[in-house]
């Protein structure tokens, strides 16, 4: 008796749990994702893959959020630009308001260990994005990312965080009210990564790159030239023509990057929230 066919969203789910997308882009260019999934199983020589459960594995972290795949009316459009790289799906809180927040969402990133100026830019340039009706998007980290989300919620507006880890805890763990306060205010929390995945250095690259393709621009407050997370996504919006915006490098190392970015004119100077705004 043939097994039953497994559903598209079980079969990327456990596709995206363990492959990347580029690793798997020309099989999917051919075949469907339960097909695809299928033939991984047999070429698995350790038995691992045939172990693992599709569906039930997508139920159980279903009960927390929810897998959205780009057959879902909700999926981000822009999300294709990164061609081989599209996510094979994406975990969600919120994530019913996914088409609504990303229709013009706008990065305001930069530094974890930021200088108090970077703070100050941060919650202004956020607050006039929020206000100007744009959809303030960051990570939940220290410094300018959480900075920017809460003041975008000072401003009465949604936001969207993209996270590097399983959406069952905060990143990091002790920003677990910031984590809840942005589905429950109208926002969503996004993450390429199943619960209970731990955050390392290639999730975090992963997520920068996401943080990228989600927005329309990036405005990178302030980064050190080694901040890797804000430096990377810099690096993508540029290859993706996304704008990117940043504010006058003060003479603290923390803005290197973002000095040597204004210095190649590979990002455009933005003295003000105003400027900004006028260039999205």
């Amino acid at each position: 008796m043939p097994s039953p066919v497994l559903p598209e969203r079980a079969a990327r789910a456990a596709l995206a749990a363990h492959f990347t997308p580029a690793q798997l882009a020309a099989a999917l260019a051919q075949f469907s994702a339960p097909e695809v999934w299928e033939q991984r199983v047999r070429l698995d020589n350790s038995g691992r893959l045939a172990q693992y459960k599709p569906t039930e594995e997508l139920d159980n972290a279903q009960l927390s959020c929810q897998f959205v795949i780009p057959s879902d009316e909700v999926w981000p459009a822009a999300l294709a630009d990164l061609g081989p790289d599209c996510p094979l799906g994406l975990w969600a809180r919120g994530g019913d308001q996914l088409l609504q927040l990303t229709a013009s969402a706008v990065a305001v990133t930069g530094n974890r260990n930021a200088t108090e100026q970077a703070i100050t830019r941060a919650r202004a340039f956020a607050t006039a994005v929020a206000e100007a009706g744009h959809t303030v998007t960051a990570t939940l980290a220290y410094g300018v990312d959480s900075a920017a989300h809460r003041a975008a919620a000072l401003a009465g507006r949604a936001t969207l965080a993209v996270l590097p880890r399983g959406l069952d805890r905060a990143h990091p763990h002790d920003h677990a009210q910031l984590l809840s306060s942005v589905p429950a205010t109208g926002g969503a929390v996004v993450s390429l990564y199943r619960p209970g995945t731990e955050a390392s250095g290639a999730t975090l690259r992963a997520s920068a790159t996401l943080l990228a393709a989600l927005v329309c621009a990036v405005i990178l407050i302030e980064a050190l030239d080694h901040a890797e997370a804000a430096m990377h996504t810099a690096q993508v919006a540029a290859d993706l023509n996304r704008p990117l915006l940043t504010p006058p490098a003060t003479e603290d190392i923390r803005a290197d990057g973002s000095a040597r970015l204004l210095a190649e004119q590979r990002a455009v100077l933005v003295p003000n929230p105003a400027r900004a705004l006028a260039l999205l």
